[in-house]
């Protein structure tokens, strides 16, 4: 596990005096930001009420996404790496951390200084892990204390300079960067057109193509893809939510089904599969084609459903592969990663 500092000399946008912006990244909200952070290309930043806040010299890869609330603020400190395709959730990392691509840090957890997360492991909501310390698996768990090899390994990730400087952030709204497009790109393919309801919302960087219909009061997330493509049609009923940088497509002569009050993602991806209404998707779970769940179903982060798994309504839904580990008394609360309809107006720039 090795991620790498991008450079303001690889990224096509360089926003203000003192931090990096790939042009297709996207911010939404306000982030506190340090001098020399970097947000790569596809990085999905979500900011509600300023509660994102970047140190100086940190550095979000591709695809990765970072969304704090104000009960839930994220925190990435001081010369810390995210990996490409990392989630992190309402989470807490400390200075001078590696985070491997792919690897999900859910809501409450607390990393010390100097960690090293593993490509993909699954950090569980509430977890602390003292500085200094290796994690992996899904779900996470302290492997051991970093050796002086792997302490030698940071520094030279950072160019042999491992002091902190503890500088002051600085606000950054998205309002200052316009966005390219007001309502997302919806893209014909042969003869099949994407139909959105008056009322969905699409963020400027999600992109829909062919056989898709989005129904009353949806919220597509900033860098979601959405392929209808495939001799199948893709159906997301009324007041479904996916989220920052998912990704839904179909195979050959299938359908992709997603029933009303569903939410899913971030970084998730949906082959052609069938979810009943209200169920709730956590960050980085992967759902295979012909899979099945029932009404208020709850899948954990990271979890991996097969093809052609079917689980009852209301199952909770862990592991990789999945099981079902419980069952439901009621549906699922909406998490609080969601996006709620009065944060809709400060998340997006409609032009």
């Amino acid at each position: 596990m090795s991620p790498t500092t991008a450079t303001a000399s690889s990224l096509p946008t360089v926003v203000g005096p003192h931090f990096t912006l790939a042009s297709s990244a996207r911010l939404l909200g306000t982030l506190q930001v340090g001098r020399g952070a970097v947000i790569s290309r596809g990085t999905v930043v979500r900011s509600v009420g300023g509660s994102v806040m970047m140190g100086a010299s940190s550095t979000l890869r591709e695809d990765a996404v970072v969304v704090g609330t104000p009960e839930r603020p994220a925190f990435i400190g001081e010369k810390s790496h995210l990996g490409p395709r990392s989630l992190v959730i309402g989470a807490h990392v400390g200075a001078l951390c590696d985070i491997g691509g792919g690897a999900i840090l859910m809501p409450g957890v607390t990393l010390g200084d100097r960690c090293v997360v593993q490509e993909g492991a699954v950090l569980p909501p509430g977890m602390v892990v003292p500085e200094q310390s290796v994690v992996f698996g899904r779900p996470g768990q302290v492997l051991r204390v970093l050796s002086s090899e792997d302490l030698a390994q940071l520094q030279q990730r950072r160019g042999g300079d491992m002091t902190l400087s503890s500088q002051p952030l600085t606000s950054f709204s998205a309002r200052d960067r316009a966005e390219d497009a007001p309502m997302g790109q919806l893209y014909a393919f042969r003869d099949r057109h994407p139909f959105v309801h008056p009322t969905a919302t699409l963020f400027s960087s999600a992109e829909i193509s062919g056989d898709v219909v989005i129904g009353a009061g949806a919220i597509i997330g900033a860098g979601v893809k959405i392929t209808g493509d495939l001799n199948g049609p893709v159906r997301i009923g009324a007041r479904v939510q996916v989220l920052e940088n998912t990704v839904l497509h179909l195979l050959p002569d299938t359908m992709l089904v997603l029933e009303e009050g569903v939410v899913v993602g971030p970084g998730c991806v949906l082959h052609a599969c069938h979810l009943g209404a209200g169920t709730v998707v956590e960050p980085g779970a992967i759902l295979c084609e012909g899979s099945h769940l029932g009404k208020g179903c709850h899948v954990a982060a990271g979890t991996l459903v097969k093809a052609h798994a079917v689980f009852p309504d209301y199952a909770l839904v862990e592991g990789f592969p999945a099981v079902q580990v419980g069952t439901r008394t009621s549906p699922p609360e909406p998490p609080r990663w969601v996006l709620r309809p009065e944060d809709l107006p400060g998340l997006r720039r409609m032009g």
